[in-house]
């Protein structure tokens, strides 16, 4: 049987789903959903780097902590660490903050 719609295959590998939230969109030419392989947040952002250089750093600070103002979710939980695991056919949805005034 074929798998889900939001499960695809790269490399032999299972793929996720990413959201990418529109203050994103520019480093993935306007797509609002891109695949990814890993299986951890920092594997999937470390994927999404190699086609997309720049996206990670809007993410992730130089310590290797995900930025305040940005949230990612895995599957319906807030992951805190880019060692928060990502299961095969899980969506991760990149969320960023809007400010102003």
């Amino acid at each position: 049987s074929s798998p889900p719609a939001y499960l695809l295959r790269r490399g032999g590998r299972a793929a996720v789903i990413v959201r990418i939230p529109s203050l994103l969109e520019s480093y993935t030419a306007g797509a609002r959903e891109v695949e990814a392989t890993g299986a951890s947040v920092g594997e999937v952002l470390a994927d999404l780097e190699a086609r997309f250089p720049g996206l990670r750093f809007r993410v992730i600070d130089e310590q290797d902590r995900i930025r305040p103002h940005m949230k990612i979710f895995v599957g319906d939980a807030l992951a805190r660490r880019l060692d928060h695991p990502v299961g095969e056919g899980e969506a991760v949805q990149i969320v960023g903050a809007l400010s102003g005034g």
